[in-house]
């Protein structure tokens, strides 16, 4: 079992940046793929980014490159995605997930957060 509480969302303005965190507990959290996603009103849940377990290879959502960073910091349990260059169309509740195997899918991660919402005004 892993479980994922997320946090760092807020207000900010087109143009700012935010920082969420994820951390993570249960025994298995170092040998998963770890994912953000978001999922704005009325729309499906998106992939935004991706991380394996070392750290050492990411994925970003051509939406967000140049302008989201995943990364993970192992002896924290903590998995970050540091947003720049916010635009209110990132506006989203944005969700951890954790997998063994690496996807832009939803339905292939087992565990999830209960997401943070990020606002992004104009």
């Amino acid at each position: 079992q892993v479980q994922l509480v997320e946090s760092g969302g807020g207000l900010v303005q087109a143009g700012g940046s935010l920082r969420l965190a994820c951390a993570a507990s249960g025994r298995t959290f170092s040998n998963n793929i770890m994912a953000w996603f978001r999922q704005a009103p009325g729309k499906e849940r998106e992939f935004v980014a991706r991380i394996n377990w070392s750290g050492s290879i990411t994925y970003v959502a051509d939406s967000v490159k140049g302008r989201f960073t995943i990364s993970r910091d192992i002896a924290q349990n903590t998995v970050y995605l540091q947003m720049n260059s916010l635009k209110p169309e990132d506006t989203a509740v944005y969700y951890c997930a954790a997998s063994p195997f690496g996807s832009g899918r939803p339905a292939v991660y087992d565990y999830w957060g209960r997401g943070t919402q990020v606002t992004v005004a104009a």
